[in-house]
This record gives structure tokens, sequence and C-alpha cells, in this order.
């Protein structure tokens, strides 16, 4: 279908969605007092049925792959809570976009053999703040929210307020930073182009991840602490292995500096449509277009992970820094089933910065607003 096409379905769809609201509050306000209308359109909102069809009028039928749902709309599924309850009888697909997995374990959707081939320009990219609308479906504390897909008990008040067993030195390098897929780039926008080795892919480690890796390692020299930033590229040229390859890489780091007890993996998401349509996350602080912050923090459900309630611990202690400091910046933390090499080190995550849609400006500011939260929470076990 044409885009000029798709663009007049959707805006069918949602004037029928909107005359259908339109239709029942008027409804409402004939038969009852304000206060009886405003409970029953509370009511209304909250039942499945009702929001299983107004996603249908705005959305179209939802695409189902292997029992799931896919895309776009599961996504939108999976971060409101009330709208989940409209899926009904629907299993959710084991993967939602952006699920990074190391090699030799299950299938990896980021692979670049399997993401649709899109040229959007940046003007067609749609941006969403994601945020969670109630602590339903979520294992929350504090702000903090945590998406728990291995389903493993978890008490995030305490996590909160643990003091952590580790210590970060007062001498050496504290901080490694490396990229698992470090050809990940953004929407070229601007001058920030590059010659691309796959959608929204590079070897110009200027334009891609790394680059904000680099602007994530300036912020935390400058308050204080010592980084080595790994920027070799693991993906590239071959995809498969590259969590092997930045398994061994982190291993020898350790061991010429054993100092090092933070790890991060920086990656970037992939949010896309079933239609096509490109997705970014995306919010505005102090007036500047930011790109949203996600953890993704592995657990013991499938390997041997110790260590990965210290981890987790961690990473609900800067996602509530952040939350203090910038309300919209961060996305709910994702617990997966994978360890991403997150046994590595006490204090290791992997953190996406924003998603292919953003831009690269947008995403050096979100790596910069992360990077004071992080190193805020470092310094208080210095």
């Amino acid at each position: 279908m044409e885009k000029g096409q798709v663009r007049w379905t959707r805006l069918v769809r949602r004037g029928v969605a909107l005359f259908l609201a339109t239709v029942t509050v008027w409804v409402l306000a004939l038969t009852a007092d304000m206060g009886a209308a405003a409970e029953a359109i509370r009511t209304l909102a909250e039942s499945p049925a009702f929001v299983s069809a107004a996603l249908q009028a705005e959305l179209g039928d939802l695409p189902e792959e292997e029992g799931g749902l896919t895309g776009w709309p599961k996504l939108v599924l999976n971060q409101s809570p009330a709208l989940s309850a409209g899926v009904g009888r629907v299993e959710p697909a084991e993967d939602g976009p952006g699920e990074h997995r190391p090699a030799g374990e299950p299938d990896d959707p980021e692979d670049p053999e399997r993401l649709p081939q899109v040229t959007t320009a940046p003007e067609d990219i749609v941006g969403k703040t994601l945020l969670p609308t109630s602590g339903s479906g979520y294992d929350s504390a504090q702000g903090v929210y945590i998406e728990n897909r291995p389903k493993l008990p978890l008490d995030v008040a305490a996590l909160a307020q643990a003091r952590l067993t580790l210590t970060i030195p007062q001498e050496g390098p504290q901080v490694l930073i490396v990229h698992t897929h470090g050809s990940e780039a953004y929407t070229p926008d601007g001058t920030d182009t590059y010659t691309a080795t796959g959608e929204c892919r590079t070897t110009d480690t200027g334009k891609s991840v790394v680059r904000v890796g680099d602007e994530i390692a300036k912020v935390l020299t400058e308050m204080g602490l010592t980084v080595v930033h790994d920027t070799a590229l693991y993906d590239y040229p071959e995809y498969n292995g590259s969590y092997d390859r930045s398994l061994a890489a982190v291993e020898r780091w350790l061991e010429q500096y054993p100092t090092i007890r933070v790890v991060l993996d920086v990656h970037r998401d992939a949010l896309i449509g079933a239609d096509g349509t490109v997705y970014k996350p995306i919010t505005t602080i102090n007036g500047e277009k930011c790109a949203q912050v996600m953890l993704v923090m592995g657990s013991n459900a499938l390997y041997d992970h110790p260590g990965w309630l210290e981890n987790l611990a961690l990473a609900v202690q800067v996602q509530k820094e952040m939350n203090t400091l910038w309300p919209t910046l961060a996305r709910p933390i994702g617990l997966r089933e994978n360890r991403y090499n997150q046994q590595t080190a006490p204090g290791a995550m992997l953190v996406e910065v924003g998603s292919h849609g953003n831009t690269l400006q947008e995403a050096l500011a979100a790596g910069r607003m992360f990077a004071r939260a992080l190193g805020a929470v470092l310094l208080e076990y210095r």
C-alpha cells in the first residue's frame, strides 16, 4: 500500500475511534449526572473489550505470528498494562523488538538479516515517550518499574534500598564500556550521515553507538571516574557470535585491569511496526530532544548467573536516580532470561540508548544524562 493510502486509512480509523468516543460521552451525559458519567467512562476505558475495539479502530487488525502480537502493536501492549488486558486469550510473542541475545542462546530478532529494510526519512518517524501507565503488569516500587519476563520473585523496594557489595576503587580503571553490537547506528540526519553496512548500521564509529559510548565515557571521566572504552566492533563483518567475542574481550580487559567493577554494554533498540513504520522513544528535557534509555538486565533463568540480583540492584538504583533527575528519560527496566555477559562483573549492565529511529544527537543527549545518573550512584560506592 502506498504511503498516502496508509495515512488516509489511519485518518479514517482515528476518525471512527473519535466518533465512537464522542457518542459514548454524549449518551452518558444525557442519562446520568457528570460524576456518574465520569465513573462509567473510567469503567468502560478499563474494559478489555473496549480497549481491543479502540485498538482495532486505531491500528487495524492486530497481526499475529506464532500465536502472538509483533511489531509496534506488541510494543504498545507491553508498555501499557491497561492495553495488555485487551489482548484476552492471545498469547504474547516470546521476543519483543530490540531483544538482544548472546550467541548460542535463543534467536536474536536484532539480527540484521531479519530486520525489515526501511528507507524512512527522519520527519516520517513516529516519536513516542514510553512510560508505564500503572504498576499493573510490572514489579515496581519507588517509581521504578521492571518488566519481569522470567517471572522471578523480586522485591523492588529492597533492591532500591540495598547497600551493594560493589566497591569502586580509588585508583585504576573502574568502568569498562564495550559494544557487543558496535555497528548499530541511528537515522542519518543533518551532518550525521555515514556509509551504511546494513539498515542503520555502519563501521564508522563516530556515527554509531560507539560514539554514544564516547559521550558516556567523557561524562563519567568529568565526574572523577576512570573509564576504559573498547571501541572494537564485535558484530562486523560477522554478526553471529558477537556476544562470544565481546565476552572474550571483557575477560581480557578484566585481567589487564582487575580494578574494573562496572561493565557497560551500550546498544540501541530497533522499533518497527508491521507496516514498516519506524518508531523512536523520545522525550524533551530542558528544551532538548532526547532519546529514552532502557536498562536490559540478565538473570539466572536459563544460565548460571549467581550475581544477577546484585547487577539488578545497581540497575534499579541507577533507574531511580534517572527518575529523580529526569522523570521521562528512562523506559521500564527489562529483566530477561539471558545473561548478556553480565556474569563478568558486579556492576555489569546492558543499556539501550534510543532506537534506530532516533538521530545521533538525540542519542548523545540521552547518553550524557544516563552517564550523570550512573556516575552519581557509583560515587556513592567509592
